[in-house]
């Protein structure tokens, strides 16, 4: 008589015979590669001949990298994780796909990695879905004109350099003067908007990148923002995967018909980068000692940005990618490349910036393909003249510091540039509505601030979303439903900021305003 113990193992070989039974049985063949050199974040892996490019690749003790360079008898791969790990003779397997990240709701209000790991010490991602980093562009065909604007709540940028939903517009200047400022800015000006943000930082500092967090947390709208962080101690493969991944993030939300904006702090580290790795792996060195490949890199992730068209979704990607220029220097490579692939360019001048003229814009250098196309009608109206009249207020008082006494024409204009120029300077972190910019815009334009003193012109600015809200709040309803005001509307506003200058005026605010500023 059998006993329990007996029965269970029958039961058991039985299950095991139909398993085997079931196993469809013939040769299978693995292809195991070897480490022969590992160093500077690079592996050079020998014994794998079917690698594809850009593939995945895993090693025995759980790295991972992806293949950027097939040679005919080794493949140069960039790792993801401690190259300390890693010694030669160490196996390594193909994965047979691509490096691939998490996508979906789930990443919005995290900091996470390139990878899509967590940062930010909260639970672990519960995305659906895995995307590859690289994907094709959008075609032309499926693509539709740039003409809904992106409001950065900087009065410099949405009045002459206008930016649009699906547009490119570089930000280069030179170091820590303000690039990442304009960039968090339209950020945080998001925060009332149906526009979703990325933010990501190559290679930069951690202090860095914890005030460009501190400060979307802190004025914007964190909940609705992804951060990537690819920092300076990350390994060359995490910073150079950053952009694409971030990418590929931010398309989730562009292919289902929603609007994102992508940030990409910065791209001159990224091409370091990238010159890094291919030098390490062997790869012929070009212009200022970058692979000639470079400009495609950049070029086939930033023709990624579009507005697609109304059978894709009519969703939209806007990038504001980051440069970093050496001495005011915009010949270089990197930057001549960035410029010619972007649609236009806000450049920073290092001398505005420590004139005390923030953000320190260049009028005269920069420039939007897109420009008045994406611009609110009301916006375009106050501003139609702005730029002009700047430029000639800069030339005019460029030749007054020479000495001679202007007559009563030139300085009229003198004053009114200068009136100009005290808009177009802003506090950080301060964006202003559409409403706020149109009154100020034509308040300058149409005179009326030429009889305040200069130091007043920021206590103006400061009251004045208090006096519309007060005063024409129909109006300023108006411009923010339609984006165009009538001839009633700019009646009243002019009305309402007269008032307003008079009370200022009149209650000598001149020496108060100086201290404000």
């Amino acid at each position: 008589m059998k006993t329990d113990p007996d029965i269970l193992a029958d039961a058991w070989l039985r299950r095991a015979g139909a398993r085997v039974r079931a196993t469809a049985l013939g040769p299978h063949t693995e292809q195991i590669g070897l480490v022969e050199e590992v160093g500077d974040g690079i592996a050079l892996v020998s014994g794998l001949p079917n690698v594809r490019l850009d593939e995945l690749l895993r090693f025995d003790k759980g790295q991972f990298g992806f293949a950027q360079v097939l040679e005919r008898s080794r493949v140069g791969c960039v790792l993801f994780d401690d190259v300390n790990a890693i010694e030669a003779g160490d196996t390594v397997r193909g994965t047979g796909d691509v490096v691939r990240v998490p996508v979906g709701p789930a990443l919005l209000g995290r900091i996470v990695d390139p990878l899509g790991r967590p940062l930010d010490g909260r639970e672990p991602l519960t995305a659906d879905m895995m995307e590859p980093i690289e994907r094709p562009a959008p075609a032309i065909i499926d693509r539709d004109p740039v003409t809904q604007p992106v409001q950065t709540g900087l009065v410099v940028v949405d009045t002459l350099f206008a930016l649009g939903r699906g547009q490119r517009e570089l930000i280069i200047g030179d170091r820590a003067i303000g690039k990442t400022t304009i960039a968090i800015d339209t950020i945080v000006n998001q925060k009332t908007s149906d526009i979703i943000c990325v933010y990501v930082a190559i290679g930069q500092k951690t202090a860095s990148v914890r005030r460009a967090i501190d400060a979307i947390t802190a004025f914007g709208a964190p909940e609705r923002c992804i951060i990537v962080v690819a920092g300076s101690s990350s390994s060359p493969g995490l910073q150079w995967i950053a952009p694409f991944a971030a990418f590929t993030m931010a398309e989730y939300f562009r292919d289902r018909g929603q609007h994102a904006l992508i940030v990409v702090d910065d791209l001159s580290k990224h091409a370091a980068s990238h010159r890094e790795i291919s030098l390490l792996t062997r790869q012929s060195p070009g212009r200022e000692a970058y692979p000639g490949d470079i400009f495609y890199v950049h070029a086939r992730l930033l023709e990624r940005a579009a507005k697609l068209s109304k059978e894709k979704g009519g969703g939209s990607l806007t990038a504001l990618p980051i440069a970093e220029t050496d001495a005011g220097n915009l010949s270089a490579y990197i930057p001549t490349n960035l410029i010619s692939i972007t649609d236009g360019q806000i450049v920073l001048d290092a001398r505005l910036f420590h004139e005390g003229q923030k953000p320190a814009v260049d009028v005269g250098t920069s420039v939007s393909r897109v420009g008045g196309k994406t611009q609110a009608r009301a916006l375009r109206e106050a501003a139609e003249s702005l730029r002009l009249d700047y430029a000639q207020f800069l030339e005019l008082e460029t030749f007054t510091r020479f000495g001679g006494m202007p007559d009563a024409r030139v300085r009229d204009q003198l004053t009114r540039g200068a009136r100009i120029r005290a808009i177009l300077a802003q506090p950080q972190h301060l964006p202003l509505r559409l409403a706020d910019e149109v009154a100020l815009t034509l308040a300058v334009q149409s005179g009326l601030l030429d009889a305040l003193p200069l130091p007043a012109v920021p206590m103006f600015r400061q009251g004045l979303r208090e006096t519309l809200d007060r005063f024409v709040p129909d109006v300023v309803r108006q411009i923010h439903d339609t984006g165009a005001l009538d001839d009633a509307g700019k009646q009243a506003l002019r009305e309402a900021q007269r008032k307003y200058v008079q009370t200022l005026v009149s209650a000598g605010d001149a020496p108060k305003a100086t201290r404000q500023a």
